[in-house]
């Protein structure tokens, strides 16, 4: 198994008012989960275990591949060659590798269809893993297209120990849902028809709704006997300010806990290994961690996360 975590839940050291804020918080928190019994199976809370980096990692013995999400990318350069490129998977790709880790960082086409974006996934991983044995790492729409590469592809150019899916929607986003009944129909055919003009593919977005995941993707996507599946969740309160408040809400009205896109309920595939609390569905790939940990710094607050603080070891 790869264990990827992250923590976003912040232990200050700030004044009495900062402690005051989270106090609140965390009774606000509390009495939400007792009304809602949704939210009793939630697996194992990870808030601390993997906060600071540690002298040493356990390192598996077989290449790890990391396969991103929904208009995601191994690398983007906005600038050429003039300026350093920008990563999807921030800083995750040096650490795994400072750990004497073999790491391939696989692309796919970002607005594709599942079955496009696994094709493409296959092709990746055959071209630059040359026969070896992998352990796959895929947050959000990556977990699909990896379970749909192992379950109906069956690549036999290299072989698949494991999947790890982090924050991966296995039973679709009500935020999904809300997008296509808010905008509509026709709408929704205008912006395809802009989207393809420039050059983007759209089937990946109806795929991401909870009716095509449970009537449609999961009853012919079976999981496979060899190969292991494991799973993490993520959970946020965002504040109003947040990018993900109105999206998280959406979720939250239906599934319930949620990192702001996916539920924990959605996210749970295989042997869950539990829910990272205070950690949105950016701060998993490590998006968000800089700017908070500049603020929290000024204001004179300990880090308490670091998505690089992965330990590593092999499945087999």
């Amino acid at each position: 198994m790869i264990r990827i975590c992250a923590r976003a839940t912040i232990r200050s050291s700030a004044p009495f008012k900062s402690r005051q804020l989270q106090t609140q918080r965390f009774f606000s928190y509390t009495q939400w989960r007792r009304e809602d019994p949704r939210l009793d199976d939630t697996g194992r809370k990870i808030t601390d275990e993997f906060a600071e980096m540690r002298a040493k990692y356990d390192t598996p013995k077989h290449t790890v591949i990391l396969a991103h999400g929904l208009l995601g990318f191994d690398e983007l350069r906005l600038a050429g060659h003039f300026l350093p490129g920008l990563h999807y998977w921030r800083g995750i790709t040096e650490a795994l590798s400072h750990n004497g880790i073999e790491v391939i960082v696989a692309a796919v086409p970002p607005s594709g269809s599942i079955e496009a974006r696994a094709a493409k996934l296959a092709e990746s991983i055959a071209q630059k893993a040359k026969g070896k044995q992998v352990n796959i790492i895929a947050h959000s729409m990556g977990g699909l297209d990896a379970r749909y590469m192992i379950s109906r592809l069956r690549p036999t150019d290299f072989k698949i120990l494991s999947l790890t899916t982090i924050a991966s929607p296995h039973r679709g986003s009500a935020f999904a849902d809300y997008m296509f009944e808010t905008i509509g129909p026709r709408q929704i055919k205008r912006i395809y028809k802009v989207m393809e003009y420039f050059g983007f593919e759209t089937g990946a977005f109806s795929q991401l709704t909870q009716e095509y995941m449970k009537n449609s993707f999961n009853k012919r996507t079976p999981d496979i006997e060899d190969v292991k599946y494991y799973s993490y969740g993520a959970s946020l309160e965002p504040n109003k300010w947040s990018v993900f408040a109105a999206s998280h809400t959406i979720v939250k009205r239906t599934e319930g806990l949620n990192d702001g896109l996916v539920s924990i309920q959605s996210s749970r595939w295989g042997d869950y290994k539990g829910t990272l609390i205070g950690v949105s569905h950016l701060d998993l790939i490590n998006w968000t961690n800089r700017l908070k940990w500049w603020f929290w710094e000024l204001t004179g607050s300990k880090r308490k996360y670091d998505t690089q603080s992965q330990p590593s070891y092999d499945p087999s």
